[in-house]
């Protein structure tokens, strides 16, 4: 990581969230993330998310004493977060677990601390099975999810590196998410979300049914890019 990636760039307020790895979940949790999607809806989508994942280890007792209906809403926020109109950026510091796994595996980009670990607890017989189960398995394929989930684990920052539940460590990751932040800003959000769903179809859809849509995508960009190029001759 260059020392331009580490120059810290201004986030606002509003794009920031804080998850703690030892919290339970209720009414409140829902709401912090919902109101995350809200301000960014709000902000028209051209912005970037910065999520701050955080504790001091496993999950006790995940997800708590709370009933299915706010399970329910829970991953209602959770999916909203995955598929919204901007970028989402998670650093992890300390143990990642409960609540803040759940949300690590919605993000787009993930930044560990030196030290951070992600654990899948075993709580009350069992690996809890919300759809943090489905989201490792398709991040990560069966046979490494397989493993998680039906066992739990604690897994170094190393460890996770490998196997892609991050993307990069570094010794400030709130440094490098900001100027990242920055950066992801700058792209067209509902061309970002496209190619985010084009990702996530891939590995079920065959070639020739995505073949459409890929080309789509790649029409809209060669219009815009025209466009631009007809818009810079014009003010020559």
């Amino acid at each position: 990581m260059s020392s331009s990636d580490l120059a810290q760039a201004p986030t606002a307020p509003d794009t920031v969230l804080d998850i703690d790895s030892t919290r339970p979940l209720c009414p409140l949790l829902v709401a912090d993330v919902t109101a995350l999607c809200d301000r960014m809806e709000d902000a028209g989508g051209a912005s970037s998310a910065v999520i701050r994942l955080h504790g001091t280890g496993p999950a006790e007792n995940w997800p708590g004493d709370v009933g299915i209906d706010v399970v329910s809403r829970w991953e209602r926020a959770l999916r909203r977060l995955e598929q919204g109109r901007f970028a989402k950026i998670v650093t992890v510091e300390g143990v990642c677990s409960g609540p803040a796994l759940d949300v690590l595996l919605t993000a787009d980009h993930r930044i560990g601390a030196p030290g951070a670990r992600i654990a899948v607890p075993v709580n009350n017989g069992g690996v809890w099975a919300g759809m943090a189960v489905h989201r490792l398995t398709h991040q990560l394929g069966g046979l490494v999810a397989r493993r998680l989930v039906l066992f739990g684990a604690e897994l170094s920052a190393r460890r996770a590196l490998s196997l892609g539940l991050l993307d990069q460590t570094a010794k400030d990751p709130a440094a490098v998410a900001a100027r990242l932040a920055e950066r992801f800003a700058r792209l067209d959000a509902a061309e970002l979300a496209i190619r985010r769903q084009l990702v996530s179809e891939a590995g079920v859809t065959a070639f020739e049914e995505a073949l459409g849509k890929h080309l789509a995508a790649c029409d809209r960009t060669l219009r815009r890019t025209r466009d631009e190029f007809a818009g810079a001759r014009g003010n020559a």
